[in-house]
């Protein structure tokens, strides 16, 4: 067993996130931050979030891209949770410790128009921008990502492979 720092009030959760895909095989990143902890810089993530009481990760995947993104998806664009990863970093003066499952959204259109108006408050100051990246640019990119280890990832995630990711100590 990983010993977690001993830094800040813990909150354990599950949590969902989406590979999102449009049309033309783009990816969806979120360009966010910690509003709270600015030494942190910004970082590049998927969409998603936690899962409510008594919601399922699909349900929980389909609001946070709606909420985040304005993007509305169907069950039906939704693949099942076939990585599956727990994470703990630092956030808005809390550690979180994180159970997520990561599932594919495959829309239908290209590129759609992202629409921040019901994001949370705290999401309203995090997310800074958005950008559809191909497989190549975030290979090749410098940039940091959430999850750690998506670059590597994400290959075989998309060619349908179970991922059990290893225990990651993000922040």
């Amino acid at each position: 067993m990983v010993s977690l720092p001993d830094d800040l009030p813990l909150v354990e959760r599950s949590a969902v996130r989406a590979v999102v895909l449009d049309r033309d095989g783009r990816i969806l990143l979120l360009r966010t931050r910690d509003a709270t902890a600015p030494e942190f810089g910004d970082w590049w993530e998927l969409p998603g979030g936690g899962v409510d009481p008594g919601e399922t990760y699909l349900e929980a995947a389909l609001r946070e891209l709606r909420e985040e993104t304005g993007i509305s998806a169907e069950a039906r664009d939704v693949g099942p949770p076939s990585w599956r990863r727990t994470a703990t970093f630092r956030y808005r003066r809390e550690r979180r410790l994180q159970h997520e499952l990561v599932v594919k959204i495959v829309l239908r259109a290209a590129t759609p128009k992202i629409d921040d108006a019901a994001r949370l408050d705290y999401e309203q100051e995090d997310h800074l921008d958005h950008r559809w990246w191909t497989l190549a640019e975030i290979a090749a990119s410098s940039a940091r990502f959430y999850p750690g280890r998506l670059a590597t990832l994400l290959p075989e995630f998309l060619n349908g492979r179970e991922i059990f990711e290893p225990f990651e100590i993000w922040s």
